[in-house]
């Protein structure tokens, strides 16, 4: 099989995700927390979907957009069966996979743009959190169900465009050298190198492009929250301000799990020469998994909203 596929081969058919370099052994092992972790992203999500859409309480636009990160998340999960998990649990306990050109293709499209989406949909929530504490008498006049639906479409437009020429810039590539990849999922740079060509413009556009515009992201989320900050101390009393602060509690320790990692392998990836391969895999599969596991456990334990809601519920079912 390996022999195979290590053929030359300008139009591939298939590629050959082989896992965690080096740690092949543990693969069955390494599998089971990971599913473990995958059922708590997918169960939390969808109860955290199911309560803003069944609660009208919960139907203000800080729910809204908290609704669509847990929308993207669970879209990264389970639409078709070529996305990350369940193809990355096939190969920890199935062992080597095939997976297709196009659902390679597919499977990096959806992984890529879920992080620019999810990056947008953070900067959206920290714009809400800016409006409701800098200016909450026109909190409902600015952000509209027009408005927040015009924002909805556009970041989710802004994600599907940068990605989508990564797509081109893969398939005008011709691939004559190994098409084993040494990772459980695709992913742009990975598949690029397998490429018998200058592969120059998908470096530089897989790295500048998605990266200059997360970074933008975090610069404006930067100073959202700094004026919240300026804001909040303006406030006159003590519990006003542990009050406008506690609102944000929540979304902070959102945006420290998703950028601190994201950024931490980034920078692994560029300066860390002497850091194994092994180490970047298993770091990249688990950050699949954990931020999106993490947040509705988050927003369920500091938004007492939620958590009031959660609490019902389980009551609710435990009575029954």
């Amino acid at each position: 099989m390996m022999s195979t596929l290590n053929l030359t081969s300008v139009n591939p058919s298939v590629f050959m995700l082989v896992g965690i370099p080096g740690l092949e052994q543990f693969h069955i092992w390494i599998g089971i927390p990971f599913f473990v972790i995958y059922l708590v992203a997918l169960v939390g999500n969808g109860i955290l979907l199911y309560l803003i859409t069944m609660d009208h309480n919960l139907h203000e636009p800080m729910f809204f957009f908290l609704s669509m990160l847990a929308s993207a998340d669970l879209i990264l999960y389970v639409i078709l069966s070529t996305t990350c998990v369940p193809k990355t649990l096939t190969v920890f306990w199935l062992g080597p996979q095939k997976i297709s050109f196009p659902g390679c293709l597919t499977q990096l499209f959806f992984l890529h743009s879920s992080f620019v989406l999810d990056s947008a949909i953070l900067l959206a929530m920290a714009f809400d959190r800016y409006v409701a504490i800098c200016s909450p008498l026109r909190y409902t006049t600015i952000l509209t169900p027009r408005t927040i639906t015009k924002i909805a479409v556009g970041i989710s437009c802004r994600s599907f465009c940068i990605i989508l020429p990564v797509i081109f810039l893969l398939t005008r590539l011709p691939f004559c050298r190994t098409r084993i990849i040494p990772h459980t999922y695709c992913e742009h740079i990975g598949v690029a190198r397998l490429a018998c060509a200058d592969i120059s413009i998908n470096i530089w556009y897989g790295f500048c492009v998605p990266i200059m515009t997360v970074i933008s992201d975090v610069i404006l989320i930067a100073v959202s929250y700094t004026l919240i900050l300026c804001a909040v101390f303006r406030l006159p009393s003590r519990d006003a301000r542990q009050k406008a602060l506690g609102t944000c509690g929540s979304h902070v320790c959102v945006i420290l799990m998703f950028y601190t990692p994201a950024f931490f392998s980034i920078l692994a990836h560029r300066f860390g020469h002497n850091v194994s391969r092994t180490f970047h895999i298993m770091f990249a599969n688990l950050y699949i998994v954990i931020p999106p596991a993490l947040n509705p456990i988050v927003y369920g334990v500091k938004t007492k909203q939620i958590r009031d809601k959660v609490i019902l519920l389980f009551s609710t079912k435990g009575s029954e």
